[in-house]
């Protein structure tokens, strides 16, 4: 395959342009075609979704901060009247001595006070002790149409509920 020097002349400015180095685009121009790209076909293409392989879905554990409350949620002052507990004076407000109370006490040897209408069975029991000094057998409680609540206090067997009232 013979060449003319016709051929060989226009086949050389091809080779030399070839083997000439590239010139390479700035920067800026190179952004300026990737940004005309995404304008032309979109910001958002069609994202592959992610494979989920079970039916549940567990919430993703994020950050956890530590509270930093601006102020206290209940008052700490003990002392003060909205924070203070039941004391012994406070379960028993008042023996009770209607005409149905004196019979109790002298047939079934039960005390009958009105309380606090807080007060449980227990606390109850151990006010009755502390103020009166009387064993206590059992508690009965009821609270009353008009809001109060009664408790019958049964006494132990050895102690005589006729003296303990005369004496309260």
């Amino acid at each position: 395959t013979k060449e003319t020097p016709k051929a060989a002349s226009k086949a050389a400015p091809k080779a030399a342009a070839k083997a000439a180095p590239k010139e390479k685009k700035p920067a800026a121009a190179v952004k300026a075609a990737k940004a005309a790209t995404v304008v032309k076909k979109g910001a958002f293409q069609k994202a592959s979704r992610k494979i989920r392989t079970s039916a549940r879905f567990y919430r993703p554990k994020t950050l956890a901060v530590a509270r930093n409350p601006k102020f206290p949620r209940i008052a700490r002052n003990t002392e003060s009247l909205h924070r203070r507990k039941l004391d012994h004076y406070r379960v028993v407000k008042f023996p009770l001595a209607t005409e149905t109370a004196m019979k109790k006490i002298e047939e079934n040897n039960t005390l009958v006070f009105i309380v606090d209408l807080k007060a449980n069975k227990h606390q109850i029991k151990e006010a009755v002790r502390a103020l009166y000094d009387i064993k206590t057998q059992k508690v009965n409680t009821l609270v009353r149409p008009d809001g109060t609540k009664k408790a019958y206090v049964r006494l132990a067997a050895d102690i005589e509920a006729l003296d303990v009232a005369n004496k309260i």
